[in-house]
């Protein structure tokens, strides 16, 4: 077949009011659909290099099940276009996401054998079905081995094809899923950054390029370098949901609470009403958990406890068959968050997980247990959960998914060290939280997770050391600005040490951040009496 050179621009044609393909392939367009700009060109007919190319766009922003659909239609159209098979194998690959199960990784890997059977015409297509070969080969290599050997194939297909942007982005991409040093995690994102800050410039209209941009730098050490492609990524793409969403995790780490609450309120509109194609309800689940946390920061507690309910609604049937796991994470963890938040350790303290979820979302709850038991000092609870915690642990690593349990290490130790303040072994209480915190610094952490910095600050001043305590904040609110109880304490412990100044300036910016706000939290009210005297 005659090579098809066109570069198809995935936007829709009403916004221009005219036709970007033929009438056969502009019926897959739907009015008000915009994706972004993709250009990858296959020795296939045109109508088969849109259907890849439209799905290679929807894959870019996530938009997983959909794109299969554009892949699958394509290999229908036309079972003789080998990169059609490579584009299937593609979609199933989910980095970024989640793991491919078991039945993903045998039928990729039946995928890419079709391709190598159909002898791709060109040698780069060749390149680039060998290269996803190397993931899916059927061996006993481990996740992180495959993902390693696969972006070392697309770094070659990099370097071979220079003027391939789409080699550009998917070698960057696979940057983002394995680490050459667990001493330095970020060496990987920051070569990624290099690499899609010169995409950025030539194709500012490339989901992939805005997307994998932000997750290179979805990181407190590197999210100034994200805010660029977090403003402009929703306008690539404002089809999809996970595009809307994105953003938030670059304002979320810069604490800039209003941009993030926008950004989820927009995804979370965009995926329960769909403009064309069908959108699973992790979307809004996602967007759902990202809108708690942005609403706890600025006292609007209301929303955020809605939030936490509305998750509740959502059945496992409405989300990607391999994301049921991820539903029962966020059905313990929302709670949990909202009430170690808001300080209601009582609240905290009487959760109880779903003895249906795997152990590690059981573990989840435990955690919260631990953390509230120890603020209220309750040895004998606070044992109970660590012992709860533990369980979940071994539990863990006899199950399927053993790596789980490395990933529950940063609760684990945290969860020790609250048993260790309540039975008044301060220094090893400390001592735990501070390791955590030190690798958090490295590592970083997740975006709406509690630092582990701001819980060593909130132990030091239960143990009467305010002056510690103030500087524990200080050095919490660079890597979590804007945090309402990163805040919040450090007010606390700068009225305690006399800092008068200095509690006043962290008092007006909480009050500032939660301006118009409904909201019975008492560290505002002490705001609002400590700013009224002078």
């Amino acid at each position: 077949m005659k090579k098809c050179l066109l570069s198809v621009g995935i936007t829709l044609a009403l916004a221009w009011g005219i036709g970007l393909w033929a009438d056969e392939a502009h019926s897959h367009v739907e009015a008000g659909e915009k994706l972004g700009m993709v250009s990858f060109p296959i020795s296939c007919s045109p109508r088969e290099q849109h259907s890849v190319e439209r799905g290679i766009a929807l894959l870019h922003s996530f938009w997983f099940d959909e794109a299969q659909k554009q892949f699958a239609e394509a290999l229908q159209k036309d079972p003789t276009c080998a990169m059609t098979y490579w584009a299937e194998a593609m979609g199933l690959y989910r980095p970024l996401a989640y793991r491919p199960s078991d039945s993903d990784m045998q039928e990729g890997w039946a995928l890419i054998q079709k391709a190598q059977a159909l002898h791709p015409k060109t040698q780069r297509e060749r390149d680039y079905v060998d290269a996803l070969a190397v993931f899916y080969r059927n061996d006993n290599r481990d996740y992180e081995t495959r993902n390693r050997e696969y972006s070392e194939a697309m770094e070659k297909i990099y370097r071979q094809y220079p003027s391939d942007d789409e080699a550009a982005v998917f070698y960057a991409m696979s940057l983002l899923t394995w680490g050459p040093d667990k001493d330095h995690p970020l060496i990987n994102p920051q070569k990624a950054i290099e690499i899609l800050n010169r995409e950025f410039q030539k194709n500012p209209n490339h989901p992939g390029v805005a997307h994998y941009l932000i997750h290179a730098a979805d990181a407190p050490q590197l999210a100034p370098l994200g805010l660029a492609a977090a403003h402009r990524y929703a306008q690539i793409a404002p089809a999809a949901p996970h595009a809307l969403h994105m953003p938030s995790h670059i304002f979320a780490r810069l604490g800039l609470w209003q941009d993030d609450i926008q950004s989820n309120l927009a995804s979370l509109e965009a995926a329960r009403h769909p403009v064309s194609m069908h959108v699973g309800a992790e979307h809004q689940v996602h967007a759902m958990e990202f809108l708690e946390y942005a609403y706890l920061q600025i006292g609007a507690d209301t929303k955020a406890e809605q939030m936490v309910r509305e998750q509740t609604t959502i059945g496992y049937e409405q989300v990607d068959k391999n994301l049921e796991d991820y539903l029962d994470r966020t059905r313990a963890s929302s709670p949990a968050m909202f009430f170690l938040e808001t300080r209601d350790w009582k609240d905290a303290a009487d959760l109880k997980p779903d003895t249906k979820a795997q152990p590690y979302n059981q573990a989840v709850t435990y955690w919260a247990n631990a953390v509230a038991v120890g603020h209220l000092r309750n040895a004998t609870a606070a044992r109970e959960a660590v012992q709860q915690f533990n369980a979940m642990v071994d539990a863990t690593k006899r199950g399927l998914q053993a790596f789980r349990a490395q990933h529950m290490e940063v609760k684990h130790d945290e969860a020790a060290a609250w048993l260790a303040f309540t039975e008044n072994r301060n220094d090893e209480a400390l001592k735990l939280l501070r390791a955590v915190a030190e690798k958090q610094d490295i590592e970083g952490k997740g975006e709406i997770e509690l630092p582990a910095r701001e819980m060593l600050a909130d132990m030091l001043l239960e143990m009467g050391k305010p002056e510690d305590a103030l500087a524990e904040y200080e050095k919490s609110l660079k890597t979590d600005p804007n945090r309402f109880n990163g805040l919040a304490g450090a007010a606390k412990a700068a009225e305690l040490t006399h800092h008068s100044e200095k509690a006043r300036t962290y008092y007006a910016q909480l009050l500032k951040n939660c301006e118009g706000q409904q909201s019975d939290r008492p560290e505002l009210a002490q705001a609002r009496s400590l700013l009224a005297t002078k």
